[in-house]
């Protein structure tokens, strides 16, 4: 069967039919039914199943056009065109480039286009990928991603900042501008791809997949005569400078997502995200919990045993008195409202103040006297009383107990 003979059976299909979906199905709608129905044929999944087989051929088939927006678009226009002529469903060509009718596709098909040259062979031939070795305009691909890293300080990850970044990437070479071939010199089709930027790949039975062509690259073009900088892989290696705004309240080890800047598209395609990972150096005096800031203070025992007010302080701020209740023990954690990281509705966390009993390395004699005397006025033998609960038979049993 001749190329054409072939390309008209493929427009006479109706895939919409195949994938059971409407003909106004979204591509959403479109990919799920696809989805759907090759794992319920896939060959792995039957062996043994030629009719399954079969089956998953059509619907991998039907997704291929309908699948892509492009393809899809050439592929109602040419339905149309065979809606409008009235040939059946399973017509075939009665001459060069006719039907059995008498009705010259290449007619139609050039009236549709207002006229221009192409016909039936330039519209199958794009939406089928067997364009006679003819040019076409490099597929549009979108730029690699990036990951990077930004150290930033505490106050800085709280409020907000703008850093600069030095990315470096593979962009278009400065030579050849990305095209891989020398300047001055024209490209011709590749003949691996015949220009479609693809090559198709059996993995295994029925089933195969399109895979970048190895030859071009998937520019669909080739020079024969290579840039002598990239040695033709269009490719060069380019540093920029980058300002990056990271949002306030950025947490340690955060990932935060730039649109846009990542490398370059190529053909006309959307350039890549570039991805930071946000480094927080610590606080002097500060820690982080979530929305709230955290601050160990130093005490004496005589503040926590007979209360006190004490002065902390707030980042960025004045100090705040704290009222320390007589009869505090060690290690409680007091709320001061209002005082802590900026919040995402514009609101703030809290400051967490952790009350901390200091014992000082040495004495002077006076104070040791002192001391001395309060632990005789407060000996108390049942301090410790709850540590040697299980000499009189209280531990707790950890060993199974089996029913008889």
């Amino acid at each position: 069967m001749s190329d054409d003979g072939i390309r008209s059976d493929w427009a006479t299909k109706d895939f919409y039919k195949e994938l059971g979906v409407a003909k106004s199905a979204t591509q959403d709608e479109i990919k799920k039914a696809y989805r759907k129905l090759a794992r319920a044929n896939h060959p792995d999944s039957h062996p043994d199943d030629t009719v399954k087989h079969d089956r998953f051929k059509a619907v991998a088939e039907a997704y291929d056009v309908i699948g892509d927006p492009d393809k899809r678009k050439k592929y109602d226009q040419a339905r149309e065109l065979f809606g409008r002529g009235g040939f059946p469903a399973g017509g075939g060509f009665g001459g060069a480039g006719g039907f059995g009718g008498g009705v010259n596709v290449e007619d139609l098909l050039r009236d549709r286009a207002g006229g221009g040259g192409g016909g039936f062979g330039d519209l199958f031939g794009d939406l089928f990928g067997g364009g006679r070795g003819r040019a076409r305009a490099p597929r549009a691909t979108r730029g690699a991603d990036l990951e990077t890293t930004a150290t930033i300080g505490f106050t800085e990850a709280l409020d907000g900042a703008t850093v600069s970044l030095r990315v470096s990437s593979d962009g278009a070479c400065a030579t050849c501008h990305g095209t891989g071939g020398k300047p001055g010199t024209q490209p011709h089709v590749c003949p691996t791809c015949d220009g479609s930027g693809f090559v198709t790949a059996s993995v295994g039975g029925a089933f195969s997949m399109n895979e970048t062509c190895p030859t071009c690259g998937g520019r669909q073009l080739v020079y024969d005569d290579p840039c002598p900088t990239c040695l033709g892989s269009g490719l060069g290696r380019s540093t920029r400078t980058i300002q990056a705004k990271i949002p306030a309240g950025v947490k340690d080890g955060q990932r935060i997502r730039l649109r846009g800047k990542g490398v370059p598209g190529e053909s006309g395609g959307p350039a890549g995200d570039l991805y930071v990972t946000v480094k927080v150096t610590g606080h002097r005096v500060f820690g982080r919990k979530g929305e709230h800031l955290t601050v160990d203070v130093p005490v004496s025992f005589a503040e926590l045993a007979l209360g006190a007010e004490i002065k902390i302080p707030t980042l960025g701020g004045a100090p705040v008195t704290l009222k320390v209740p007589a009869g505090t023990p060690n290690g409680r954690t007091f709320r001061v409202r209002g005082k802590g990281a900026a919040k995402a509705d514009g609101s703030r966390g809290d400051l967490l103040a952790t009350v901390e009993v200091q014992v000082p390395s040495s004495l002077e004699a006076d104070a040791k006297e002192a001391l001395e005397a309060y632990a005789a006025a407060t000996t108390d033998t049942r301090l410790r009383s709850g540590l040697f609960a299980g000499e009189a038979g209280g531990e707790r049993s950890d060993r199974r107990q089996d029913a008889n």
